[in-house]
């Protein structure tokens, strides 16, 4: 009889109800084989193995996107690879936001940057998109420049006359994957204090980092 009644308090048991996503981390770049460890998908491979380290899956395909879910602390967030090239990734990420009813100021964008070397990476609350074209179309279809974003340094072009477009979907070599590795541990920590609410914090803690 005990044990009927046991079986009853647990069908009577409400399913545990799902923390709401406060929080959309995209990592920028281009689906398909062709840009695999290019400079342009630095998005693509910091958010991957961000997520791959702390056991979230991204494997779902939503709002033009691959998607998966999990905690950062106490913030529950969307991880989202926009599978809509990089010149259009607003598409997917504004089309998130909408889903999940959340302001641009909660939404990480982790991207490549010319203008940094190889094992640097910079915190910022806000900003133009310094040329570079996926932030830039999140800010058109946002309208507003305030939200957060982990930019990656892929290095300078070897020399002035190279083309920007070669460069960025040229490959990175196994040294400066290795770099790339090494931040993991600034990312981790500075995605924590920026949805922790300390930006400032976060930016200590990404921004004079070289490896």
């Amino acid at each position: 009889m005990n044990r009927l009644f046991e079986l009853f308090k647990k069908i009577e048991k409400k399913p545990e109800e799902k923390t709401p996503v406060e929080y959309i981390v995209a990592g920028l770049g281009n689906p398909g084989v062709t840009y695999d460890k290019t400079r342009h998908n630095t998005g693509f491979i910091m958010l991957s193995a961000y997520c791959k380290a702390h056991g979230i899956t991204i494997d779902r395909s939503r709002f033009d996107a691959l998607c998966g879910e999990g905690h950062v602390g106490a913030h529950r967030a969307l991880f989202m690879l926009p599978q809509t090239f990089m010149n259009n990734s607003g598409k997917a990420v504004a089309a998130a936001a909408k889903f999940y009813k959340i302001e641009p100021d909660h939404v990480i964008v982790i991207c490549d940057d010319i203008n940094l070397d190889v094992g640097r990476i910079r915190v910022r609350a806000s900003g133009s998109d310094g040329g570079q074209r996926g932030l830039r179309n999140i800010i058109e279809h946002f309208g507003v420049e305030s939200f957060p974003r982990i930019r990656v340094g892929v290095g300078k072009k070897p020399t002035p006359d190279y083309d920007l477009v070669d460069w960025v979907l040229s490959r990175f070599t196994e040294d400066e994957l290795k770099k790339l590795s090494a931040l993991d541990a600034s990312l981790s920590e500075g995605l924590s204090k920026i949805m922790d609410g300390d930006i400032e914090g976060a930016m200590q803690v990404c921004n004079g980092v070289k490896v």
